[in-house]
């Protein structure tokens, strides 16, 4: 069950760290201290000169990938999504790919599901595989432990949503219309998919809601005075290649982008191959996608 969630986790603390407006002077060396624990870099990042695109205000992607660590184990990513940001057409798409994807792993000469990459070969062999499934560049990665969900959605105060339909799960009643939220509620509330009509749709719909709720509060003022929550479920919970400086040109550069957002499904079928199940992207989707993406970069479409 848990890892059905982690297809937005990841999303909803990473755009915790592009929304919230808890870069100030006053709280500036505790930002410092738990950027400097969270950073962990690509082997590659040594080569590269992604960070003068942001200064001239290129357009970037950023892969947020949710992670379920085991005990003795890596554990899989079992969420990506892949967000770019263009400042300006001041837009930002989120591609949402799906745990199951049958693609090449980058690296090992087969295929199998895309996040299997992770277990693999870490964040480095997930982000190439992300890389060449969608023909786009990763520049940045943000990774999210589960467990940092519920701390961030209370950090930010809970969230608002507008709930469309009624119904009860794990002991908890959501009635029908606008509601408050906190950590654990928001957990549940997004984690219903049988009792709804629609399905994965319905969820990925209440999944948006608790997304967008968290942006909005992280927007707002009166977030400072619980910095100090945000920052702590940030340092527990996160590692990211984007460096203290990046971060505060996303913050700086980018927050409009964060006003035009389009969410795109990666539409397939999902099916057994032998004994496994597996989620077919047909070519042309694939290419579709990859067009758009590398439009929205302003890369050359191939």
């Amino acid at each position: 069950m848990k890892r059905k969630l982690l297809s937005w986790i990841s999303a909803v603390i990473g755009f915790a760290i592009l929304g919230a407006g808890i870069y100030t002077y006053q709280v500036y060396a505790s930002v410092s201290e738990t950027l400097s624990k969270v950073s962990q870099p690509l082997k590659r990042d040594a080569l590269s000169k992604q960070s003068e695109d942001m200064k001239q205000g290129a357009p970037i992607s950023i892969l947020l990938m949710g992670a379920d660590p085991r005990e003795g184990e890596r554990g899989r990513s079992d969420s990506l999504m892949l967000v770019t940001l263009n400042r300006t057409k001041q837009s930002m798409k989120i591609v949402s790919i799906p745990r199951d994807t049958y693609t090449e792993i980058v690296g090992r000469g087969v295929k199998d599901k895309i996040n299997h990459a992770y277990a693999f070969g870490g964040v480095d062999a997930t982000v190439a595989t992300v890389e060449k499934f969608l023909n786009v560049p990763v520049q940045y990665y943000i990774e999210v432990n589960m467990e940092g969900f519920q701390d961030i959605v209370n950090a930010v105060g809970g969230v608002d949503v507008n709930n469309d339909m009624d119904f009860k799960l794990a002991g908890i009643h959501f009635a029908k219309g606008p509601i408050h939220l906190n950590g654990e509620e928001a957990l549940v509330y997004s984690r219903m998919r049988k009792l709804d009509p629609r399905g994965d749709f319905g969820r990925q719909m209440r999944q948006r809601q608790v997304i967008q709720s968290v942006i909005k509060n992280g927007k707002n003022t009166e977030i400072l005075s619980s910095y100090e929550a945000i920052l702590g479920a940030i340092q527990k919970n996160v590692k990211t290649n984007l460096t203290q400086d990046e971060m505060f040109k996303i913050q700086q550069n980018y927050k409009e982008t964060r006003n035009n957002i389009e969410e795109i499904e990666v539409k397939g079928e999902g099916k057994m191959m032998g004994d496994t199940w597996y989620y077919f992207v047909p070519d042309e989707v694939r290419q579709e996608l990859s067009k758009k993406l590398r439009e929205q970069l302003e890369l050359p479409v191939q």
